[in-house]
């Protein structure tokens, strides 16, 4: 009887170790599932977060921010009269802005800054006149550069972004640390790189040149509209940059004189 009782207690305690054991091995099981759901969602999370502050970056840091805006020349601001007796080429007009990078933007290319002008042509339609801040450097060699000094801009609706004392952006190309005087091969490159902590000034222009003949110099390159400063309106100015953030100004044209502000 004795022996009995002995070979029972030992069954019921081998029935408890092998209980425990799958308790513990279910424990187990459900720790690792609870841990694979875990990391698997920390680590979306993070890249979440990581793509949000990317984006967060690039919508806040790579966007123009304006200084300031006035009136610019009413008079071929671009310079690109062909002596040709047609005033009608002469008489473009433009907008100078005052602008810098946004803080914790990146350097980037003037091509990448898109402007965009609209406004009522006066018959409720909506018109438009656009460009970038890229320009041309230099005319072919031995002309003279695109800067005020008359040459014809092959891209006719895009003005060059300068220094904001007027002066060219340019590289060096014949090591005088001078980008003057007439253009020459090997003399001095187009700067188009825009850089963090640098005020730039370009000339927007808001009308395209009127002529219209195949030969023409002066012939628009794109079909646009025309938004000049005209008192009392309000045109509005949209600067967009290729992957980063928009900015919009409205222009409010209190006066038509050049020098007089518009923001």
């Amino acid at each position: 009887m004795k022996n009995n009782e002995i070979m029972n207690e030992r069954d019921d305690l081998g029935s408890i170790g092998i209980g425990a054991m799958i308790v513990f091995i279910a424990l187990i099981l459900v720790a690792a599932v609870a841990s694979a759901v875990i990391i698997q969602t920390g680590e979306k999370l993070q890249q979440n977060a990581q793509q949000t502050g990317s984006d967060t970056q690039q919508e806040i840091g790579g966007k123009i921010s304006i200084i300031t805006i006035w009136v610019g020349s009413q008079s071929d601001c671009d310079g690109d009269s062909d002596a040709d007796g047609d005033p009608d080429d002469e008489l473009d007009k433009c907008i100078t802005l005052v602008y810098e990078l946004a803080a914790g933007s990146e350097p980037m290319n003037e091509n990448d800054v898109i402007w965009t002008i609209t406004c009522d042509d006066g018959t409720g339609t909506m018109s438009s006149i656009w460009g970038t801040f890229d320009g041309d450097a230099a005319g072919a060699a031995g002309t003279v550069n695109e800067f005020g000094d008359g040459t014809v801009d092959v891209d006719l609706m895009n003005l060059d972004t300068l220094h904001v004392d007027g002066a060219i952006k340019c590289i060096d190309g014949d090591g005088d640390d001078a980008c003057t005087g007439v253009f020459a091969v090997g003399d001095y490159l187009d700067d188009d790189i825009l850089e963090p902590g640098q005020v730039y000034m370009i000339s927007l222009k808001t009308e395209p040149d009127t002529e219209v003949a195949v030969s023409d110099p002066d012939q628009p390159t794109q079909n646009q509209g025309e938004c000049s400063p005209t008192l009392n309106e309000q045109h509005e100015l949209t600067l967009s940059v290729a992957g980063g953030g928009v900015t919009t100004e409205i222009l409010s044209y209190t006066s038509v004189t050049e020098g007089r502000s518009v923001v």
